[in-house]
């Protein structure tokens, strides 16, 4: 039997973690015979050997819950469901454990007598420091261990500089990185090769009779059914939830807790669907006509041009290589048929999205402390002004700058943004209310199902001209002509901004430049500017000089 822990991988699909343990399985050290399969719809071998299969887990993590928000928990939970389902159709089952995956993953070994335990990189600090505390832990019981690389294309320690130093700057990595070969997407391990759900449930059975829950034991959750006393999580019906003698739960076969269970509230946002399927139904459609005239389109919020699949992206619910392949055979289509001239470049340019999330992958690998602090050092440190009443009419999309609140209320409901609105609403928090970047990032955090570290960080800090690679501390965006620009119709802006459906496009774009008497008219409702663009860019140009130790007035 082997272990494979689950992370931020939720699919069965490219999984190189997963796919190495079938792999094993398929080599007879288990006994089974052939583990992994390119078919992704299949059943389960009632003939393979029980013990010769891997038993999939994962862990709720308080140290994890802990950093996260109520979206994110929600796409959490519904990104594990989906993978659930997708064991379940193999005749197998996900185990679901709380607690300190220190002492979780080996007592679940242990008890599963697994010889061992393997998982998905993450290369987060957090994460870094969790993985090592296991690795500790397990050669101390005498488990093996084995870590993949998985959630890149390239490793953020690969590509360096010719002086071997890791990449500051984008463009000369990119160049690195898409001339290094690609690893193609591996294959999905078959239902011999997962252990059936029956054998996980006797699994169980044995964690609730072990003599030390949460130590020895297993990993220890709620009281109660399940997961809590008001359990309502998928399927919580606490038939198969392993208990101590004290009622204590400790592991699950498939059943999730809730998120009250978890201390966290329902978002009023909409995160959207979740799972595999979905995300490969996404990639198609995007690949088979928005890519093409990905470069030109994209940056209208208001035309469904982009892809949408950084939230499957952050929770791995589509795996990177799998991803990358389909580019590289939509530019491999579009060479070979009759698509316009620059077809190829425009697959490219979505290539370079992925590129843009390895580069600042490797940032943050290499420097951890950007997290809360400037990647750009200013001689004499930038002075916020970091007025709190702007900042609140920031995040409430209620700053008198339509584009900027459209954008703010999008978070609001969907747990998303479009690319560039997100840049538009970085430089107003930052160059407009002079407000400090890690405003906005914790902000996003909180609010965004597709929020990952190294890449809202690389974006705050480059909106905020204190990052590597950042735009110039004078590049300052001008909310109104950026809104003209990129949604000259509005439609962007009237879709979450109710207030100005019935106002000419030509007024909203203008709103800045009206008369009280005129905005009151045309839109009583929606609010005036909370600051003057052209004073505050000012403001802003003296700031950054200031920090740069330069005289403001020259």
């Amino acid at each position: 039997m082997e272990l494979f822990w689950h992370r931020r991988d939720l699919r069965v699909a490219d999984n190189v973690g997963l796919a190495a343990a079938a792999d094993r399985v398929a080599s007879g050290d288990g006994g089974a015979d052939a583990a992994v399969t390119d078919d992704s719809a299949v059943t389960n071998d009632a003939d393979a050997t029980v013990d010769a299969a891997v038993a999939p887990v994962f862990v709720f993590d308080d140290d994890v819950l802990a950093h996260a928000s109520d979206v994110r928990v929600r796409r959490l939970l519904d990104g594990l469901a989906a993978l659930r389902d997708d064991y379940r159709e193999r005749g197998s089952d996900l185990l679901v454990a709380r607690g300190d995956p220190v002492t979780a993953i080996p007592a679940i070994a242990d008890t599963l007598d697994a010889d061992r335990v393997g998982w998905n990189r993450d290369y987060s600090g957090l994460a870094r420091e969790r993985d090592a505390a296991v690795r500790r832990a397990l050669d101390a019981n005498g488990i093996e261990r084995e870590a993949h690389h998985d959630a890149v294309l390239h490793d953020p320690d690969a590509i360096r500089t010719n002086a071997g130093d890791p990449y500051s700057v984008y463009s000369y990595y990119w160049k690195k990185w898409t001339d290094r070969e690609k690893a193609d997407p591996v294959p999905t391990p078959d239902a011999e090769a997962v252990a059936d759900s029956g054998r996980l449930a006797d699994a169980v059975d044995t964690v609730a009779r072990s003599d030390s829950p949460g130590a020895a034991g297993g990993p220890v959750a709620d009281d109660g059914d399940a997961w809590g006393d008001d359990a309502t999580g998928d399927d919580a019906t606490g038939d198969d939830a392993a208990r101590g003698d004290s009622g204590i739960v400790d592991v699950a076969v498939g059943d999730l807790p809730s998120l009250v269970d978890l201390g966290f509230a329902v978002p009023d946002a909409d995160v959207g669907p979740a799972g595999t399927a979905v995300a490969r139904e996404r990639l198609d459609n995007f690949l088979d006509e928005a890519v093409f005239a990905y470069e030109a389109e994209r940056d209208y919020p208001a035309r469904e041009a982009t892809s949408r699949l950084s939230t499957f992206l952050k929770y791995g619910e589509i795996g990177i290589r799998e991803t990358y392949a389909a580019t590289a055979k939509a530019m491999a289509a579009a060479e070979s048929d009759s698509r316009a001239e620059d077809a190829p470049e425009q697959v490219e340019e979505f290539q370079q999205q992925l590129a843009w999330r390895e580069f600042y992958a490797q940032v943050l690998f290499h420097n951890p402390e950007v997290v809360t602090a400037n990647y750009k050092a200013y001689e004499e440190g930038i002075e916020w002004r970091d007025d709190p009443e702007e900042i609140a009419a920031w995040k409430r999309g209620e700053t008198g700058y339509p584009i900027v609140d459209a954008g703010m209320r999008q978070l609001r409901e969907e747990a998303f943004m479009h690319n560039r609105v997100r840049m538009i609403v970085a430089s107003f928090l930052t160059k407009d209310l002079l407000a400090d970047w890690r405003h906005g990032y914790a902000h996003f955090r909180e609010r965004l199902a597709d929020h990952d570290t190294a890449n809202d960080n690389g974006g705050w800090q480059w909106a905020a001209s204190t990052g590597t690679d950042a735009q110039p501390y004078f590049r300052i965006f001008n909310p109104m002509t950026q809104g003209e620009r990129y949604d000259p119709d509005a439609a962007y802006i009237k879709e979450y901004v109710p207030e100005l459906r019935g106002v000419d496009p030509d007024v909203v774009h203008g709103w800045h430049e009206l008369s009280p008497t005129q905005r009151a008219n045309a839109a009583p409702e929606y609010p005036h500017p909370v600051v003057d663009h052209s004073e505050r860019r000012e403001r802003a140009l003296a700031m950054y000089k200031r920090a740069r130790g330069e005289d403001p007035e020259e």
